[in-house]
């Protein structure tokens, strides 16, 4: 099949836009459909409703997405791809023809597994693999916790084996995101393993494609770009046989397919420009992109290498319970107020020391002589943890509220007394890829082991030349006025992707932002690590803060965990940028 194949996105997380698997179906021509349905978060999710019911464990709104278009799919040979196999493909796979069986079809269905690993850790660990913390380095044994749910990030090849087997529904486990485009083009283009660049691009595409409409317009920082504000419409990726792609979306839809739309997605939730996976190894800082027509960016020229003999495991373990109780602070003196709350709260409780741990946040909003009331106001957010659930439940938040006719002037919260939650602590580490059982079920019920690609060194590749720096008089304005943002997380780690729109603007980037200054906008990264990267071919710098998150989503306590708007929060930040290069 020597034309580009178009594999099509409708899910870009667990509790996505339902709707969108019908929309790329009946939007215009696809040959795959994929839905990206798992996070490390999603995991954890996953593994408490399979404690409520043991045949649970997978993403159940992909079954209701499948039941809109499962038809048409078969009718028009579209082959159907995801990961929403979670804990439990087979379990999915189960339910999946069951559903065909009650609309009167017969799909052909496959499953991926092997990737979890969470009934082999003590094995392992004898074996002398420590899982040591990715970031960390600690050993999992010296933490002294239980992972309940431990996910190997598997690779592409399983998928293509599947649909070389003619399935029309793939179901998975944890695979990378990415793979969800790897396998479907591996298997329409006939590649080897060893077709390290190809894959490589196809890394780069299923990385663009795998959050859905951010790639189309959504979340996007010069969102004034954007003339059809209705809700963008999915990606799609034109896989070419040399691995390079075209990103588009059906004709008629909201958003816009952009070199900065594309640019935004490729920086999303990475850290080193050599974006390493179970397949190949993508250096992003080889990727070339380009206006190809309206709504269609060309993706080019990205190099590949072979993948490392480890594989990234995700584990989560129960981290205990918690509780927040945000009290409200309003018009003047506002640090003498929640000084006086937070000592009287602790009094009542009988002192911090009990709590495993407690976080005390003041959240200034207020300003001085605000017009109304609401813009007098500050937040006081106060977070307890503890392995004792009746420390941080009730008894927390109800003495919290017993301030309310003792304590500072203008008590009162946002919310009612809580009830206190379980959360989860995220821990990223390595195992040999030879441990891990990479496994297809095909639609016959044969099973086959798929073999890992061969690993070597990753290669490294020299960028652009670096470009003249801008001098001239400057003009303070936010940083935004010349750089777009896109932030997330990475476990405990946050990630901030920066780009500019033109040469001169990369070049005055490059030579400002350094780690000082960035540690300097971002005051809650003074103390901690920052690593910088240079992306010279897409006008990018990439920063990673590490530990800004502390254990990971679950269990951050920050008031934005997966730091979505810390790349706004930087952009909002001023600096003295050359006039030459303010664009009004």
């Amino acid at each position: 099949m020597s034309r580009p194949v178009r594999i099509a996105n409708c899910s870009g997380f667990y509790g996505d836009r339902l709707a969108a698997a019908r929309e790329m179906v009946e939007g215009g021509p696809i040959d795959v459909l994929t839905g990206d349905y798992l996070a490390e978060l999603t995991m954890l999710i996953l593994w408490k409703a399979r404690r409520k019911d043991s045949a649970a464990g997978y993403a159940k709104t992909f079954l209701t997405q499948l039941e809109h278009v499962l038809g048409t799919c078969l009718d028009r040979g579209i082959r159907i791809v995801s990961n929403a196999g979670g804990l439990n493909p087979p379990g999915l796979a189960a339910e999946i023809a069951a559903l065909g069986e009650r609309l009167g079809l017969h799909p052909k269905i496959a499953y991926v597994d092997g990737d979890d690993l969470v009934d082999r850790l003590g094995e392992l660990q004898a074996a002398g693999h420590d899982l040591a913390h990715l970031d960390t380095g600690r050993k999992l044994a010296e933490a002294g916790v239980t992972p309940v749910t431990a996910n190997a990030y598997l690779g592409g090849w399983g998928i293509a084996e599947a649909l070389a087997a003619d399935a029309d529904v793939v179901v998975t486990g944890r695979v990378t995101d990415a793979s969800l485009v790897v396998g479907p083009a591996a298997w329409w283009h006939g590649w080897a393993p060893t077709d390290f660049d190809a894959i490589a691009g196809a890394v780069a595409a299923g990385h663009v494609i795998e959050c859905g409409p951010q790639a189309t317009g959504g979340n996007y920082a010069f969102f004034e770009e954007i003339t059809d504000r209705r809700y963008p419409g999915f990606p799609i990726a034109e896989v070419e046989a040399d691995g390079s792609s075209v990103i588009t979306k059906h004709d008629g839809t909201g958003g816009l397919v952009s070199v900065g739309t594309v640019t935004a997605q490729l920086l999303y939730e990475i850290a080193e420009p050599a974006y390493a996976g179970p397949d190949a190894v993508a250096h992003f800082d080889t990727v070339r992109l380009g206006q190809a027509g309206p709504d269609r960016v060309r993706i080019s020229g990205t190099r590949g290498s072979p993948p490392g003999d480890r594989l990234k495991v995700a584990l989560n373990h129960d981290g205990g319970y918690r509780n927040t109780m945000t009290l409200v602070l309003t018009g003047t003196r506002i640090e003498e107020k929640a000084a006086w709350a937070e000592q009287q709260l602790f009094e009542l409780l009988g002192g911090k020391e009990q709590f495993a741990e407690v976080d005390v946040t003041l959240l200034r909003f207020d300003h001085p002589d605000a017009p109304v009331n609401a813009e007098a106001t500050a937040h006081l957010r106060i977070t307890v943890k503890d392995p004792d659930q009746a420390k941080v439940g009730r008894r927390f938040s109800n003495t919290t509220m017993e301030l309310a006719l003792g304590g500072y002037p203008g008590f009162h919260t946002t919310t009612p007394p809580t009830a206190e939650s379980g959360f989860g602590v995220y821990w990223p580490t390595l195992v040999p890829a030879a441990e891990v059982e990479h496994r297809v079920t095909l639609p016959d019920g044969t099973r086959r082991v798929i073999p890992h690609p061969p690993s070597g060194p990753a290669a490294t590749y020299s960028g652009t030349a670096e470009p003249s720096v801008v001098a001239g008089p400057t003009r303070r304005v936010p940083l935004g006025e010349v750089a777009g943002a896109r932030s997330g997380d990475k476990g405990g780690n946050a990630n901030i992707g920066l780009w500019t729109r033109t040469d001169e603007e990369y070049a005055w980037l490059r030579s400002f932002l350094d780690g000082g200054r960035f540690r300097a906008l971002l005051p809650e990264a003074a103390e901690l690590e920052v690593r910088r990267f240079e992306l010279p071919n897409l006008r990018a710098l990439n920063f990673v803060v590490v530990g800004l998150l502390g254990a990971g989503v679950a269990a951050s306590v920050r008031p934005d965990p997966q730091a979505k708007g810390l790349g706004e929060y930087l952009r909002s930040r001023e600096v003295d940028v050359p006039e030459t290069l303010l664009r009004r």
